[in-house]
């Protein structure tokens, strides 16, 4: 059962479960965002650790 689905009912608990994933993805994806963005600024900075 998907939301695009014609059998799909809102009721209270879909509501609720649906609100509750797409809260946790959109945490995720950001956290997941920040961390990608900050390794490039710091690759392209030079700030990386030089273990040679």
């Amino acid at each position: 059962m998907f939301p695009f689905s014609f059998e799909w009912i809102w009721d209270v608990g879909h509501m609720v479960f649906m609100g509750g994933l797409w809260y946790a993805l959109t945490i995720l994806g950001l956290g997941m965002t920040y961390c990608i963005l900050k390794s490039v600024i710091d690759t392209i900075q030079g700030k990386g650790g030089h273990q040679h």
